[in-house]
């Protein structure tokens, strides 16, 4: 029967196929050059494992540690970088070449409160049968748009047809939504006066 390598993690105590190794202690400090073998006999009168951090070093670099130990810190920062990390949503709002006054302001409305929690937002035209014919309409909403959101967002990506849609993305400007203090304001118009 043959030994299926297991690939979660580095190799530890047996598992290691190197004949030497470079050899760290508990503590840290380099010991030199040792066997494989050598090295095991070491960690073990530790009561801790040989663990390869380095194998494609050469010659590899094994550490004497306690490997249930370093699995565990392991998982603990890899979950605080999971925890940290900032995911980036991409909502989408269709719009028409005709749209109406009152229509685009609610759609702007959306597209300001996704802009305010942080994500990016795809805004699509829908063009239908012979609206294909002036794509210049389409253009003439987004490029309004852009224009109403310009202390708000940045366009991403210009204005592009695929098909019967033209599309365009635009990114939240980080502190564009940060409410001023009522008194802030205050303050400067009497300083003036």
């Amino acid at each position: 029967m043959y030994k299926i390598a297991k690939n979660d993690g580095p190799r530890i105590n047996e598992e290691i196929t190197a004949r030497t190794c470079r050899l760290i202690d508990a503590d840290g400090s380099q010991l030199g050059l040792f066997g494989v073998n050598d090295a095991m006999k070491r960690a073990r009168e530790h009561g801790l494992d040989l663990v390869e951090i380095a194998p494609n070093a050469e010659p590899p670099v094994c550490k004497i540690l306690d490997y249930s130990k370093f699995k565990y810190e392991q998982a603990r920062k890899a979950k605080a970088a999971r925890k940290n990390q900032v995911k980036i949503e991409v909502k989408e709002m269709k719009f028409r070449p005709k749209i109406d006054v009152g229509d685009y302001e609610t759609k702007k409305g959306h597209v300001l409160r996704f802009l305010k929690k942080g994500a990016r937002v795809k805004i699509t035209i829908m063009f239908r049968g012979r609206e294909m014919a002036h794509p210049e309409q389409g253009r003439i909403v987004l490029d309004r748009l852009a224009e109403d959101l310009k202390p708000y967002a940045t366009i991403e990506q210009k204005p592009l047809i695929e098909g019967r849609n033209m599309h365009m993305l635009v990114a939240p400007i980080k502190g564009a939504f940060d409410e001023k203090p009522e008194g802030a304001e205050d303050s400067t118009t009497q300083e003036e006066k």
